[in-house]
């Protein structure tokens, strides 16, 4: 059975083991510097760092912010050991059995086999891809907005919402552009 372990400082013991597979998961443009998001697990509210343990053992993580109206799922990953094992889609569910929100992701556009595998592993967990331009703003300072896709689950229209969970992710996560 899964269950989730949140982080809720550097020093917890289950942090090197996040950190870690975060750095090994993300190539660096796709994470905030590692002391930016220790800051956000010990001192943002919104910002939920957690460890996928099973039976009692770390086998990923998962960090989302939630934000009322919706949660943003930032990174999710797993170790290499359990990848394919149905770990993700079952972490996936986890969340949506506790949300009574919206879920929002982000994933690279399709110009290969794993970047369109990850768009089908999505939709068969009920994500829904927005097909519209959406330019993921960079964490570091020097480094080039990311083209990317929306998936969201739950209520949420790419008509009538588009622009408000941009400009949310934006602002909040990125601080980007923000007023």
């Amino acid at each position: 059975m899964l269950t989730l372990h949140r982080l809720r400082a550097a020093d917890d013991c289950l942090f090197a083991f996040a950190e870690k597979l975060l750095t090994q998961s993300f190539p660096a443009e796709e994470y905030r510097p590692i002391e930016e998001w220790r800051h956000y697990t010990s001192s943002e509210n919104r910002f939920h760092n957690q460890v996928i343990m099973e039976a009692g053992k770390p086998i990923g993580l998962v960090a989302y912010w939630d934000f009322g109206a919706f949660r943003y799922i930032e990174h999710l990953a797993t170790i290499p050991e359990v990848r394919g094992g149905g770990y993700g889609l079952k972490l996936l569910q986890l969340l949506q059995g506790a949300a009574d929100t919206p879920i929002v992701l982000e994933v690279e556009e399709p110009t290969d086999d794993l970047s369109t595998r990850r768009i089908g592993f999505y939709r068969r967990a009920g994500f829904e891809l927005w097909e519209k331009t959406y330019l993921q703003p960079p964490y570091r300072k020097g480094d080039g907005m990311l083209p990317m896709y929306l998936m969201v689950w739950g209520r949420l229209s790419q008509e009538q919402d588009f622009e408000q969970v941009k400009d949310t992710l934006y602002q909040e996560v990125y601080h980007y552009g923000a007023k």
